[in-house]
């Protein structure tokens, strides 16, 4: 299998357009979270008032310059006032969203890595009807595994587990439940909560399952390119025979 990193970069309006437009040596570096956005914006040169005062209008800043010698400001932003479908037009593509977006003299700058070339090539169809967009560079990535860039964003991993799922797994992780041996049963974990066992491993078998499930895209980033099955699976649908 062949894996495929595409890197481009558009155009259209956005809330950090102008700014990065007006301010051309500015590098501002986009991760998103699950409901809000962080920034890092920098620069080589010694920030104006003018440039201070419209970083803080973007968002609360978390980090300020503490010389003149540049710029190196975070900020936190609400995901409200961003447009958002274009991370979900790369689901759509089945592509993989490579943070963080960069942001540079008016462009939006993004990787994504898929499976198949004809998703990138659908992708950027897709983007052409309602953006100026520019191809960087696609390559072939064959027979080696994750590019060492590439990131699980933590909320996707996480995504869809409850506040009590992910109690009970940390509880788990953290007596030493997965270790071998195990450091802990099921039994004296559930004693260290107010829930009946039942109860609590329901939450840490649903937190399991939903955590596998969501690095299932990601565990076949990781796997390509290694051998080709190192544990002589039996793949057909036929259930396991056992003896009696």
């Amino acid at each position: 299998m062949s894996l495929y990193e595409a890197s481009f970069r558009l155009k259209h309006e956005c809330p950090y357009r102008k700014i990065s437009e007006r301010y051309p040596d500015l590098t501002i570096r986009e991760w998103y979270l699950s409901d809000c956005q962080v920034l890092e914006i920098t620069s080589a040169e010694a920030p104006t008032d003018e440039l201070l005062a419209g970083i803080e209008r973007i968002g609360t800043v978390l980090h300020e310059p503490t010389d003149d010698s540049g710029l190196h400001v975070v900020t936190q932003s609400c995901l409200c006032s961003l447009e958002g479908s274009i991370l979900e037009r790369f689901e759509e593509h089945n592509c993989l969203y490579q943070p963080p977006t960069i942001h540079r003299q008016g462009w939006e700058h993004y990787t994504v890595i898929a499976f198949d070339e004809a998703d990138v090539k659908a992708l950027f169809r897709d983007l052409e009807t309602d953006r100026d967009i520019e191809l960087l560079s696609k390559t072939a990535i064959t027979e080696q595994g994750i590019p060492h860039s590439m990131l699980a964003p933590v909320d996707q991993l996480f995504e869809g587990l409850t506040d009590r799922q992910l109690a009970a797994l940390q509880l788990a992780l953290e007596r030493g439940y997965y270790e071998q041996p195990r450091g802990t049963s099921l039994r004296e974990l559930a004693s260290r909560t107010s829930v009946a066992r039942s109860t609590y491993e329901e939450h840490l078998r649903k937190a399991e399952n939903k955590l596998v499930a969501n690095a299932g895209t990601y565990l076949r980033l990781v796997t390509t390119g290694t051998e080709a099955d190192p544990l002589g699976t039996d793949r057909s649908d036929r259930p396991e025979q056992r003896a009696d």
